[in-house]
């Protein structure tokens, strides 16, 4: 299983817009991608509620973890993704 640690960078966590976004790309990834708090059991990263309902303030590390092929990539694009202010990005 690949693993890969990211701090969050939105300045209001992964909350709202941020969790939205984050969801979308995780569901486009050809793996299922589990997020949580390091130490602690995942959730489902392409369900909105799931990722909101963990509470991961701004800069708090979360772990991304991913099994199959491609999940080395989907962790990738997905830490890159949070290591951006998502509130801050214009909607496209």
């Amino acid at each position: 299983m690949a693993t890969k640690r990211v701090k969050i960078a939105s300045t209001v966590g992964l909350h709202a817009r941020p969790a939205g976004l984050f969801a979308q790309a995780a569901a486009r990834q050809p793996v299922p991608v589990l997020i949580g708090r390091p130490g602690e059991k995942g959730v489902a990263a392409s369900s909105i509620l799931a990722v909101m309902a963990l509470g991961v303030k701004f800069e708090e590390e979360v772990e991304l973890s991913a099994e199959g092929d491609g999940a080395e990539a989907a962790l990738e694009e997905l830490a890159e993704l949070l290591s951006q202010d998502l509130d801050a990005t214009p909607a496209t």
